[in-house]
């Protein structure tokens, strides 16, 4: 049973009063949700346990309490209540990561050099780019290739973000023991910009990792669908991260494994973008990158990432990780599929005006 609130209740004595409601119904407990919308906080009071036998009436009556609902979506907490509206999303160090506002997470697979980040880096600060992607701790599926830097290259990484107006940084963590470093390296360097702390694919279910990021406050969370796991399977992941508290998720689609998916590297599914945001209150980011796994063009002669890239955003995606590097002969990982920094302009206009098209024809 889930109780919303109206905009400037008194939370402690709704709290209370609910749990006076509660005392003729042993094993059923209140807790507290508060989710950042874009236009409002929205605080709701969930009750767990056996709520069969608890009459809605006298809830409903309770001064500053907007509605009360039985849960029967699996998503209670990423969930979004039937019918709803409601703009999803969050505000992280001055950037809005919902689903009204497009943003475009370009940059490295896996940190290289300090040489190639540093380029990188002026080519966002040059077209007004504030975000990006940055692999520092990389899985990998043989344990002879390249793993990422790790926390070595945190300290000039973060440097130079502050240098170049870096607001945030969409960062891989493959353990618990990395979101410390991340902290630790943060707090160091005087917190010169953030970082979304991103799941990947293959930690998907993970669940032990999914609990301490939703522990965690100081960090928002950007989940990847599992490569071989269903869409309901990866959302009661976030469910996950968010039953543990932390509600600021960005779910992303990166493609699935099958043997159809050729000549691309997974199956693009970014056709679910407008089912994950009817189901839940979290906004859509698509990865064009891990989807198509190589710069193949079509007769247009625009590269095939580019075409998936208006795929996920013409459906409703508002942010894009896509992977670019100043010179892909020399990265460490995922070369066949970066972009170079000639490109970055013109991958902008597209996904603008693709962006502009879907505003134009929605109600």
């Amino acid at each position: 049973m889930i109780i919303t609130l109206e905009s400037g209740a008194n939370v402690d004595e709704l709290m209370q009063a609910v749990g006076r409601n509660l005392e003729r119904h042993p094993g059923v407990t209140p807790r507290l949700y508060q989710f950042e919308g874009t236009a409002h906080r929205v605080s709701e009071i969930h009750l767990v346990g056996d709520t069969k036998q608890i009459p809605v009436e006298p809830l409903s009556a309770l001064p500053g309490v907007r509605s009360v609902v039985r849960v029967s979506r699996k998503y209670r907490l990423i969930g979004r209540p039937p019918g709803s509206h409601e703009p999803a999303g969050f505000e992280y160090n001055g950037v809005r990561l919902d689903d009204q506002t497009l943003t475009v997470f370009a940059g490295l697979c896996a940190v290289d050099t300090r040489e190639h980040v540093a380029a990188m880096f002026r080519a966002l600060a040059q077209h007004g780019i504030t975000t990006t992607r940055m692999g520092v701790y990389k899985p990998r599926t043989s344990p002879y290739d390249f793993q990422g830097l790790g926390r070595d290259c945190l300290p000039w990484l973060l440097e130079l973000a502050g240098e170049n107006g870096i607001r945030v940084i969409a960062m891989e963590v493959c353990d618990v023991r990395h979101v410390e470093e991340v902290r630790t390296a943060m707090e160091r360097a005087g917190n010169p910009t953030g970082v979304l702390l991103q799941v990947g694919t293959r930690n998907a279910q993970n669940f032990e990792l999914l609990k301490q990021l939703g522990q965690q406050r100081d960090f928002p969370v950007l989940f990847k669908r599992g490569m071989g796991i269903t869409l309901e399977e990866s959302l009661n992941a976030c469910e996950y991260i968010a039953s543990e508290g932390n509600p600021n998720i960005v779910f992303c689609l990166r493609g699935v494994k099958s043997h159809l998916s050729e000549p691309h590297r997974n199956m693009v599914d970014f056709a679910l973008v407008p089912v994950v945001r009817r189901l839940t209150r979290l906004p859509v980011c698509v990865d064009p990158s891990h989807s198509v796994g190589n710069l193949h063009r079509g007769p247009d002669d625009l590269p095939d990432i580019f075409h998936v890239t208006g795929q996920g955003v013409i459906a409703g995606a508002t942010m894009v990780l896509v992977e670019f590097h100043p010179n892909p002969a020399a990265a460490r990982c995922d070369a066949h599929q970066a972009l170079v920094l000639d490109q970055l302009p013109q991958l902008m206009r597209y996904v603008e005006r693709v962006r502009a098209a879907y505003e134009d024809v929605r109600p």
